[in-house]
């Protein structure tokens, strides 16, 4: 029988929003990701560390740094790579104030042209947010699509960035996670009938805890909910 149990936060950094705004999550065109509000925290990643899972088929990567959920840092410059070691300096964003919480946030990071995903990578955090981890290769790099698809990660033993597309200003929220079969279906929120999302189609980041319903081998995903468009299982990319 599966097990349901909420779980947590839908965020992300490196994103500008656009003017304009309607109720409901209409689309327009944009290209930069954002934030939201997180529902609940986390404690996948110990505050002062610093995480990172491959998504997009290996182009990008989601750094999780720890902070208040309402302030998601942003990608300050472009990412620099030499050695095998990428680069990545955080900004915090200009809005304010900040909530006072301590949750991990995630932050879209596309990497140079020419990175290998199936080679390890080390991720040094520097700005916003100080820390250096280091993100395994994978082992069967997908095709990269060019449908603007969903992608999820590994950041840790538990903690998946699971990437969607949609209005930077209403990233999804997960309400619950639960077994099925080999899969881990991940439901999100209903947006509520009033929420007011800006009119661009960007990615955006979701952090999900499925360590208790995800078994010890191959995960995908199941997602739905949340006016989130992914009729296949997503493969969680990378190890944990």
């Amino acid at each position: 029988m599966s097990r349901r149990r909420l779980t947590l936060i839908g965020l992300l950094g490196a994103g500008v929003l656009t003017a304009g705004a309607l109720t409901g999550c209409a689309s327009g065109a944009a290209s930069a990701p954002s934030s939201s509000l997180p529902s609940e925290a986390a404690t996948a990643v110990p505050a002062g560390e610093v995480g990172a899972a491959w998504v997009d088929a290996g182009r990008s990567i989601a750094v999780v740094t720890y902070g208040s959920s309402s302030c998601v840092p942003t990608v300050g410059g472009d990412p620099q790579i030499a050695d095998g070691a990428l680069t990545v300096d955080l900004v915090d964003p200009s809005q304010g104030p900040c909530t006072r919480d301590m949750a991990p946030r995630a932050t879209l990071v596309g990497l140079p042209a020419g990175t290998d995903p199936s080679a390890d990578l080390a991720v040094r955090v520097t700005g916003a947010a100080d820390g250096e981890t280091l993100l395994a290769g994978l082992t069967d790099v997908p095709t990269a699509s060019e449908d603007l698809a969903p992608s999820a990660g590994w950041v840790s033993s538990s903690l998946v960035a699971i990437v969607t597309y949609g209005s930077s200003s209403c990233v999804p929220t997960v309400e619950s996670v639960s077994a099925d079969g080999d899969d881990v279906a991940v439901q999100f929120a209903t947006p509520p009938a009033d929420q007011v999302c800006t009119m661009d189609f960007v990615p955006r980041v979701t952090l999900a805890d499925v360590g208790a319903e995800a078994g010890d081998g191959p995960v995908s995903l199941i997602l739905s909910g949340g006016n989130v468009q992914a009729p296949d299982p997503i493969a969680v990319l990378g190890s944990r």
